[in-house]
């Protein structure tokens, strides 16, 4: 973490970028959900998967490793409740196999990518 906080910082980083294309990418899959479903799935789904990037974000800024590292122990606890809502939303088809694979193969790389940043920051 840079000394002085420079906003575009946070934004070099891969775990953010793949983050913030993740979130664009769920975004796009629930458009086609069920009407019914815009405040229910829909809207926790993106609620959920917009968290990782924001806190990937809001930590960078935070003047501690261990403040820090926080916020990303927040975004990872998205990265769980993403997950357990694709399944969801694959079971119910509102999403294709393919598309479960492709969003959770990213979702997974992402929380690799957040282990590998907070063991970083531990040490």
């Amino acid at each position: 973490m840079p000394k002085q906080y420079r906003s575009e910082g946070y934004k070099t980083l891969i775990v953010w970028k793949r983050s913030y294309n993740f979130t664009i990418d769920i975004y796009r899959v629930t458009k086609k959900f069920p009407r019914e479903e815009l405040f229910g799935l829909t809207s926790q789904l993106r609620r959920a998967a917009s968290s990782i990037p924001v806190n990937i974000a809001e930590g960078y800024t935070r003047s501690s490793p261990r403040e820090y590292t926080q916020y990303l122990l927040i975004a990872k606890g998205s990265c769980a409740e993403v997950e357990t809502l694709l399944l969801m939303v694959r079971d119910l088809d509102y999403i294709s196999q393919e598309e479960f694979a492709y969003l959770d193969n990213s979702r997974q790389e992402i929380a690799k990518l957040l282990q590998g940043l907070i063991n970083s920051l531990k040490h």
